[in-house]
């Protein structure tokens, strides 16, 4: 079984060397990022952000944790602009998955809609108003005969930094009712 699956990531370590021609049709993108709803966060203070995606019908891709040092994980990287913070990012769990060629050999992979969670932070001294965050989610993806070279896929999401009113030590006034008064 474990020859196998080192047969299986020898002929994909070779796909990910194979040069490609600058006349090569594009390849597939196997995985779509799903829109992304903007995020609001005060200045100082931490928010999560759900990153949706969806992996094409047919296929599947390698979980964050895909059970086998030869097979290439899936990742996210963020690059937040200056005042924006990126912290923990949070991988789903993948399901079990056997290839016909190694039956015995379970992976984990993800299929149909999955979704990573990322904490999102502005600095105390961010200026309110929109940020984009850009990034790209590093994949392999297989159906059920072969397995691809790595692909990436575009992520980008919007921060909108609201003024944090607590702990500033100024009085407030309270709530105004939405009802106009004459």
């Amino acid at each position: 079984m474990r020859s196998a699956l080192l047969a299986l990531a020898a002929g994909l370590a070779l796909l990910a060397g194979t040069a490609v021609s600058e006349t090569a049709p594009e390849t597939p993108s196997w995985v779509t990022p799903l829109p992304v709803s903007r995020i609001s966060v005060a200045a100082g203070k931490p928010a999560k952000v759900q990153l949706r995606f969806k992996v094409a019908d047919g296929f599947h891709i390698n979980s964050h944790k895909p059970g086998s040092e030869l097979l290439i994980p899936t990742s996210l990287q963020l690059n937040p602009p200056t005042d924006i913070g990126v912290g923990s990012i949070t991988y789903p769990k993948g399901h079990d998955f056997a290839l016909a060629i190694a039956p015995g050999e379970m992976l984990n992979v993800y299929t149909g809609e999955f979704t990573i969670s990322a904490k999102v932070s502005a600095t105390r001294t961010a200026s309110p108003g929109k940020y984009k965050v850009h990034g790209q989610l590093k994949y392999q993806a297989c159906n059920d005969r072969s397995c691809f070279p790595p692909k990436l896929a575009p992520v980008e999401f919007e921060v909108k930094v609201v003024k944090s009113t607590a702990g500033s030590g100024t009085a407030h006034n309270p709530p105004q009712s939405p009802h106009a008064h004459k």
